[in-house]
């Protein structure tokens, strides 16, 4: 066996045991709990769309048009707003912070969102670069499964999605 291949199967075993930090070899410059959630929605963002798009490819049809369709049902501000809401029944008292952090941050929303879906997606993007940073992945797996499920269809897209913003 060459050394490449060596090192690959090394590598390999360090990714299946979670001893890599993240897929890229570039640490944040900043501790995750003082990187803004704006900065943590950025990275959530990429990792989210990931996300999404193995699922769709995990699907039967591989037509480049439609997985691009069904991505784009799924990244939409309107779908990352009920997937939250799936998600806020199960979540740990940290993860809710970083979700109301990400929530209350300001920033500019484009005119194909209104304003609370947008806040609630960029909470979404904010908790799952949260979680990437915090190398939890199977934590990350186990919200992807959630959001995915059939299961739950007493969510649809005309219901409110509003957080407590008690605290």
């Amino acid at each position: 066996m060459s050394d490449e291949q060596q090192q690959q199967e090394r590598q390999l075993g360090q990714i299946e045991a979670g001893q890599l930090d993240w897929l890229f070899p570039y640490r944040p410059s900043k501790d995750t709990k003082q990187l803004n959630p704006i900065v943590l929605a950025y990275i959530g963002d990429a990792v989210y769309e990931m996300a999404v798009r193995q699922y769709v490819i995990s699907q039967a049809n591989h037509r480049p048009n439609h997985l691009h369709r069904e991505s784009i049902k799924l990244v939409s501000a309107k779908a990352q707003a009920r997937n939250l809401q799936k998600l806020v029944p199960f979540l740990s008292e940290e993860e809710a912070d970083v979700v109301r952090q990400g929530r209350n941050t300001k920033s500019n929303v484009p005119k194909s969102a209104n304003v609370n879906e947008y806040r609630q997606a960029t909470a979404l993007e904010a908790l799952f670069g949260y979680l990437y940073y915090e190398k939890r992945v199977e934590r990350l797996r186990e919200l992807v499964e959630l959001m995915m499920s059939e299961e739950d269809v007493s969510i649809k897209e005309s219901e409110a999605v509003v957080l407590d913003d008690s605290k």
